[in-house]
């Protein structure tokens, strides 16, 4: 198939969003979930994009979208800038903050990371929370005009499914290029990487910036869909649930953060309570790490290659056993 389609990730993509967009604007509960779905498998996909393979374990990701979320709700309702001004707030301003801790974070054994970027995820929360004058403070900003011509909800989800696409487009090309292949040498053994002459800090930057704008246009998304933010929308939990998904999924892979986004959101919304979803959550990720560590992608990729070796192995089997025969030798 890779041969064949030289993106197969995108093409997989872009059929599963156009059959989303045909089936679920049938219910508006199916298309409520449906756009928030895709908004947080762009943040998922931020997530494998930072730790499957740049191997930053990020716990700011929920942050940085909540930094785009807040870009686009000032710009709109303090400023009365259209929306796509706002976008370039949303993508640039999460960039520049995750740019300019890239180089401290990614030094970092992946442990330390992670509780650095969650102590900026809690600082991003207290600035949310204090600030009144400017992100509304508890009370949070309301009024967030919806984005022109779009106000209809099938609209909004074609255009949040288009996001995740191209999302899916620019990781997989990035991957392709010649920078992919030097991150995949980085996550493995940076000590090699600096021999061959990758400019490891400098692209880990590049990286966590590229993911935490990925994030930002989720948040801008969120933001002109749901028409009010407050600190509480996209907090510490949207990041470890963003995480948490891509894992899931399998976040060495480019579709895995949507695949599982898709099964832990979907299956979530079937619990009763929030407390339940958290214990299904947590049950699934130990799981995941029993069964299948690379996962649910990396699972299936596993059996693929098992069952084809296997029917590789047959016909070898049975002519050698025919051989034995023919010679009169017990097989």
């Amino acid at each position: 198939m890779s041969a064949r389609w030289g993106r197969p990730n995108s093409l997989i993509i872009v059929i599963a969003a156009g059959i989303a967009c045909a089936i679920m604007p049938m219910k508006p509960v199916w298309l409520d979930t449906s756009v928030l779905t895709g908004i947080l498998s762009l943040i998922s996909l931020s997530a494998g994009l930072s730790y499957g393979q740049a191997g930053i374990l990020s716990m700011a990701q929920g942050s940085f979208a909540a930094l785009g979320a807040y870009a686009a709700a000032i710009s709109a309702t303090r400023f009365g800038l259209p929306p796509y001004v706002g976008l370039a707030f949303a993508l640039v301003l999460p960039g520049l903050v995750a740019w300019s801790i890239a180089r401290l974070v990614t030094r970092m054994v992946p442990l330390a990371t992670a509780l650095a970027t969650l102590a900026l995820g809690s600082l991003v929360e207290i600035v949310a929370r204090s600030w009144d004058s400017v992100t509304g403070g508890y009370v949070g900003l309301s009024g967030i005009p919806p984005i022109q011509s779009l106000e209809n909800p099938a609209a909004f989800n074609l255009l949040v499914w288009g996001f995740v696409c191209a999302a899916v487009l620019l990781y997989e090309n990035l991957m392709h290029s010649p920078y992919g292949r030097a991150l995949n040498t980085i996550r493995h053994d940076r000590t090699r990487a600096t021999a061959d002459g990758v400019a490891v800090a400098p692209l880990l930057s590049a990286m966590l910036a590229l993911s935490a704008a990925m994030a930002g246009a989720a948040g801008w998304l969120y933001a002109h869909y749901i028409t009010y933010l407050s600190p509480q929308s996209l907090d510490t939990q949207t990041s470890i649930s963003a995480l948490l998904m891509a894992v899931v999924g399998g976040a060495d892979y480019i579709l895995g953060p949507v695949l599982g986004t898709l099964l832990l959101n979907m299956l979530g919304k079937l619990l009763p309570a929030q407390e339940a979803q958290g214990l299904f959550f947590g049950g699934a990720l130990i799981l995941i790490l029993l069964v299948a560590r690379d996962g649910l992608l990396g699972l299936f990729t596993r059996l693929l290659t098992l069952s084809r070796s296997g029917a590789a192995e047959t016909p070898t089997a049975v002519a050698k056993a025919i051989k034995r025969c023919e010679s009169g030798v017990a097989p």
